[in-house]
């Protein structure tokens, strides 16, 4: 049986409150933070809205960051909220250095872009700010302040992120690789999604009434908050008291709609279901739920058929507190944990701010903040769009139960452990299916034989006809990267013989990049009437992973990750650590990004592309894993991790670990003849084995090691390893048995994988 996961530290920011005093004050004294806009940019001051009530100037004072170093407001509130929460755990340096990061932001550093996105295309007066765009550079920036941390990650699915942080950093927990996790999320209101929540009609122009008969829409908020959680070992250890427990979780997909949940609620149904199965509690054990409530017409009838559909006639006390903070989108499961926390620690119920007229067939909700009787077990919901389902069972800490020093036996029998470890840890991890589109022959392993070798410093995917997996009307609403993911993965699910995976897990750095660009380019040009949904839709990270599930009709797990170059790495290690936990059997995880002539532009001025000897391409990579092997399976995944800033020392013992391998794929990227650091490093770690590489051949995208590890896959399937693929200075392989595929970026990002041949 697992240990218990403990919390330890809060941190939160939002429009009611800079800390967890203000916020407990404001929820005590029914204090809303809706009002009218003051700090953003816009023609729409007609929508109220949450916002954080400082400046970024003010913010960044704050934090001692001086004047014309870049800095975004994402960034700057995740940092005030973890440095509360850092302090209230108690860690020092050498805790920090062995926890993981994890956080959820799918706006990034968009509200800086939006500014100076044509000074990025015309001019050099802001270049600083073009690495700040994506979402990895901005969990960096936060977590830097404080760091390093031993490993990072960034999820991206909309409004369910922060909770979705919070699940994967819990199985890194359960795993057993590491004993603290950081997790949480940080979102700023931009110009961007404030036009693009608009061209979806679901803002109100009043203070939003989630529940109730007269609502209208959504406000939007702002803010951040981070969550210390811990094994109950490591709580021990430093001698730290919990504030509570997070007692289980669960995320599915509502596979019906990219922005609409559907009638019967049935992906947040089954999030909740999961999440309770995994506490090992009863519907009627929870005392509280703190809904997802947006105040929309669609979200709140279907969550309410979902909590009835779970809990029947005997329902829990219910309310929303985005009528307090708005909707504080990617870091609204965050901020409502910490809000549950609250409840918990000081027995209140948060209050439904605004309803008064009753839904016919909804919930009726909380308007009286005294208990029923003691909170103990809260219910967390956030969903975003895609369907993206996440659920949170947090507990209160039972008297004495994980005090330092406190017996093994109180713990196995307290309530409150966990039961996903009983379900055993899974032994074998294949590779069943990979499939690929990319400046390669797509759908085809053919380059195995004759591989395209290109001079020219940026190239677009070879695209397949996709009549085979799209209708015609499908093919034209769809942007060509979801035409490639989508293609990719249907052919890998055929392939790997799985109809419907456990888990859908998408990587993606930079997600529909064409999309972004379009509603960037309206707005900088054209102004902020008459913007489009289709764009604002499909620009957000995780449409790629909804889309799959939407097109198979497949509720089960469903993530995307958004970290830079490591993107498909972090997808790759929440299938991993699913994987071996037991709680899923079977894996699509994906890897898409697209580089359009206006973004390679960009990426150039970094520094990132255009190097000498390097060619920028396109990534459309799927890979089906399962616990299971089957006939024509390709290889087996037998080692995974990943390091952020790793010593000397570390990376030596990680060498250790994997020991002797008959090659090192490596990321090196440009012109290989050079002697690279990474190419140094890599024959330092393991010293006389052949060292090879694939982007020569694939080219660079964030997710060219999701081809990587396709590349290698099919090399050991094939038993076949192209000459190009050979760095000069080294000799062929005399076997190809054990490969370590290994992604090293800018020195401090690592990824370590060992495919096997079967």
């Amino acid at each position: 049986m697992s240990e218990p996961i403990l919390i330890t530290g809060v941190g939160i920011v939002s429009a009611i409150g800079l800390d967890r005093a203000e916020t407990l004050a404001s929820l005590r004294a029914g204090k809303t933070g809706i009002g009218p806009l003051r700090f953003l940019k816009t023609d729409h001051h007609e929508f109220p809205v949450g916002e954080v009530p400082l400046s970024t100037d003010e913010m960044a004072a704050r934090m001692g960051i001086p004047e014309g170093q870049p800095r975004t407001r994402t960034a700057l509130m995740g940092m005030m909220a973890l440095q509360q929460a850092l302090q209230q755990a108690q860690l020092q340096p050498v805790d920090i250095a062995r926890a993981a990061f994890v956080s959820g932001t799918t706006v990034g550093g968009m509200d800086m872009s939006e500014q100076y996105y044509l000074d990025f295309l015309n001019n050099d007066l802001h270049n600083d700010y073009i690495a700040q765009h994506d979402c990895g550079a901005c969990t960096e920036s936060i977590a830097d302040r404080f760091g390093p941390f031993a490993s990072m990650s960034t999820l991206s699915t909309a409004c369910s992120s922060a909770a979705n942080a919070i699940i994967n950093g819990a199985n890194d927990l359960r795993c057993g690789r590491h004993e603290i996790a950081v997790v949480g999320g940080s979102e700023c209101i931009t110009k961007f999604h404030l036009n693009g929540f608009n061209s979806l009609m679901i803002l109100d122009h009043e203070r939003c009434r989630p529940f109730d008969e007269t609502r209208a829409g959504l406000n939007l908020g702002e803010g951040a908050a981070f969550l210390v959680i811990e094994t109950m070992t490591s709580a021990r250890r430093r001698g730290v008291r919990p504030i509570a427990v997070l007692e289980g979780y669960g995320n599915a997909c509502d596979a019906f709609h990219q922005t609409a949940s559907s009638p019967d609620g049935e992906g947040s149904y089954l999030a909740m279901k999961e999440a309770l199965a995994d506490a090992g509690l009863t519907p009627a054990d929870i005392d509280y739920v703190n809904a997802h409530g947006t105040g929309t017409p669609n979200n709140d009838s279907s969550e309410s058929q979902a909590m009835m559909r779970l809990f029947g006639s005997d329902m829990p006390p219910v309310s929303s507190t985005k009528s307090f903070t708005g909707h504080t989108t990617s870091a609204s499961g965050s901020i409502e944990a910490v809000i549950c926390l609250l409840a918990l620690q000081e027995q209140f119920l948060p209050l439904n701010l605004g309803w008064q007229h009753q839904m016919p067939d909804g919930i009726t909700p909380v308007t009286d903040a005294t208990p029923r009787h003691p909170l103990r077990h809260v219910l967390c919901n956030s969903f975003g769009f895609g369907g993206n389902d996440s659920s949170l069972v947090l507990g209160s800490v039972p008297p004495g139960s994980y005090a330092k020093g406190a017996t093994d036996k109180a713990t196995a029998d307290d309530t409150t452990t966990t039961h996903v470890a009983q379900r055993g840890v899974a032994g074998e991890v294949y590779l069943t299916a990979a499939e690929q589109i990319s400046i390669q022959e797509g759908l085809s392993e053919a380059w195995l034989d004759t591989p395209i070798i290109y001079s020219e410093p940026y190239v677009r995917s070879l695209d397949v006809d996709f009549k085979q997996w799209l209708s015609p009307g499908e093919s034209r609403r769809m942007g060509k990267l979801l035409k490639r993911a989508l293609a990719t993965s249907l052919s890998a699910m055929h392939k790997g013989g799985v109809e419907h995976p456990d888990a859908i897990i998408t990587g993606t750095g930079l997600g529909c990049i064409e999309n972004t660009e379009i509603l960037l380019t309206h707005l900088c040009e054209e102004g902020e009437e008459n913007c489009k949904p289709t764009p604002f839709m499909q620009s957000t990270h995780n449409t790629i992973s909804s889309l799959v599930s939407i097109h198979t009709k497949s509720h089960g797990y469903n993530a995307t990750y958004a970290h830079k170059e490591a993107s498909f790495d972090c997808a790759l290690e929440d299938a991993w650590l699913q994987l071996q936990l037991g709680r899923i059997r079977t894996a699509l995880v994906g890897g898409q990004d697209e580089m359009t002539p206006k973004y390679f532009g960009l990426l150039r001025k970094t520094g990132y592309l255009g190097n000498p000897g390097q060619t920028a391409g396109e990534t459309a990579v799927s890979v089906m894993l399962s616990a299971e092997a089957t006939a024509d399976a390709l290889c087996r995944m037998t080692y995974f991790r990943r390091c952020y800033r790793p010593s000397a020392e570390t990376l030596a013992a990680v060498a250790a670990e994997v020991g002797a391998v008959d090659a090192v794929m490596t990321s090196v990227s440009g012109a290989a003849t050079s002697v690279t650091p990474l190419l140094r490093e890599a024959a330092s770690l393991f010293p006389g084995t052949p060292l090879l590489q694939f982007k020569n051949i694939f080219g660079e995208s964030y997710t060219a090691y999701g081809l990587g590890i396709y590349a290698t896959a099919h090399v050991l399937h094939r038993q076949l390893l192209p000459d190009a693929m050979l760095i000069e200075g080294f000799e062929k392989p005399t076997a190809l048995r054990r490969i370590l595929v290994l992604n090293q970026i800018d020195g401090k990002d690592y990824t370590f994988a060992i495919l096997e041949q079967l």
